[in-house]
């Protein structure tokens, strides 16, 4: 009898196990999964007067994956006919569509080497992710494009070597820190930041005609003797008519209550961009007001009275709210833009702030290098770093093989105590890390 029951209840089992089985949802991913892609326009002429107005919106369908799932969209462009393996990438997270400015636009155009004024055309196809391994590409949309060029030629053959600059007294990794032209024909000028040390100035970053200053008098003598210099931020103003040289303490920041130091500072400094011939500093604010300054001294400030984006000397505090800010001070024209836009910062133990920042900020290429982002002079103590989004973990990145490939959630990155110039290069995939001795 026992044994009957017990076969009984063996029998039982099987047929509940059976019907489970039976009520289970067996998922398969759709492997032929497709997103439509819509332009806005087919057609755009995009001019540097309308650079903050939208030129096209690029949106697309949610794919057919066979089971709910959360995709995240990159959008592509490229050369058309292009394999997309060089393509421009812009991120659109988990929206359904991405308009691009003006600006915007006409920076990746240019970033594909397209030529500026003349009618070209792209192709724009838009990425799915599920995972590093499940990836979909939509077929590609055609655009009609113009770009311009907003890039200035202020270079010059001219540079600051030595000591107290980030590449010493020469190295070929590392260029003299540069001088550029100015209204004055035969005058240049270098916004420099530097260390205690000696300097000098050279063409061709050599040596075959350079100028010191022997009796340190002004007066520019041809290999002359090498010039000290104590630490800080200068505009070196160099007259090649007359073989003379200024040089005084310089920099423009921001200040106030919603700033890094608030209203005593040191500033939020900017850094010159000779592009466009202005000012730009990536920043982290608070809700709270700024203004701007020059040297770290209310001598020279402005503000803006009527909040119409013009600057006014001595005006009004500018209200802000809490964000991260591309900063934009045009002295030329007298405006100013605070663009809300990602952050990249440098975070770990071996960076002033630890593991909890806030961050070193990254600053991003000012010319057509789209994708690049600097520190230099990054002062690190012996210890472990990494490259992480808005000064927060959700986008964060490490080096797992210590290759200078960078990996999302990567492993941290040890370096020992020292001075270093640091490249992050977004424009590929994966990106790369470069940390280079500032010598």
């Amino acid at each position: 009898m026992k044994t009957i029951i017990n076969k009984a209840i063996l029998f039982l089992s099987i047929l509940l196990v059976a019907s489970s089985c039976d009520d289970v949802e067996h998922v398969m991913l759709n492997e032929n999964a497709n997103t439509t892609v819509s332009l806005s326009t087919s057609s755009v002429v995009l001019t540097e007067e309308t650079a903050p107005d939208d030129a096209v919106t690029v949106s697309w369908t949610s794919p057919e994956f066979g089971f709910a799932a959360a995709p995240t969209y990159r959008v592509l462009i490229d050369h058309v006919g292009g394999d997309f393996t060089d393509a421009q990438a812009v991120s659109a997270g988990v929206e359904m569509e991405k308009t691009f400015t003006v600006q915007e636009l006409n920076s990746k155009l240019l970033s594909l080497e397209l030529e500026p004024l003349v009618e070209d055309a792209v192709d724009i196809r838009v990425e799915t992710r599920l995972s590093s391994s499940q990836i979909f590409l939509s077929n590609p949309v055609t655009l009609t494009v113009t770009p311009y060029s907003s890039v200035l030629d202020l270079s010059t053959t001219w540079g600051v070597v030595g000591s107290a600059t980030p590449g010493g007294w020469g190295t070929p990794d590392i260029p003299d820190l540069p001088f550029y032209t100015t209204s004055e024909s035969g005058v240049l000028v270098a916004y420099v930041t530097l260390r205690d040390g000696e300097i000098k100035f050279r063409e061709n970053n050599d040596w075959t005609l350079n100028y010191g200053d022997t009796g340190l008098d002004g007066t520019l003598d041809d290999g002359g003797d090498n010039i000290p210099v104590s630490a800080g931020s200068y505009r070196i103003l160099m007259n090649l008519n007359t073989l003379t040289y200024t040089m005084e303490t310089y920099s423009w920041g921001i200040v106030g209550s919603a700033a890094p130091n608030g209203w005593d500072g040191p500033d939020a400094q900017f850094t010159y961009n000779p592009y466009q011939n202005n000012w730009k500093a990536v920043v982290t604010l608070i809700e709270g007001e700024i203004k701007f300054r020059r040297s770290n001294d209310w001598g020279l400030n402005y503000g803006d009275s009527g909040l119409d984006g013009t600057l006014d000397e001595g005006g009004d505090n500018i209200p802000v709210t809490a964000g991260h800010y591309l900063v934009t001070l045009d002295l030329n024209n007298l405006t100013y833009t605070l663009e809300e836009t990602d952050v990249w910062g440098l975070v770990g133990s071996a960076t002033p702030n630890g593991w909890d920042g806030p961050d070193q900020k990254f600053l991003p290429d000012f010319g057509i290098n789209e994708g690049f982002f600097y520190i230099h002079g990054a002062e690190l103590i012996a210890g472990e770093i990494k490259v992480r989004q808005n000064d927060n973990w959700a986008v964060n990145y490490g080096d797992d093989g210590a290759d200078g490939t960078l990996e999302l959630n990567g492993a941290n990155i040890m370096v020992e105590a020292g001075i270093y110039n640091i490249t992050v290069n977004f424009s590929v995939d994966p990106p790369t890390i470069t940390i280079n001795p500032y010598q």
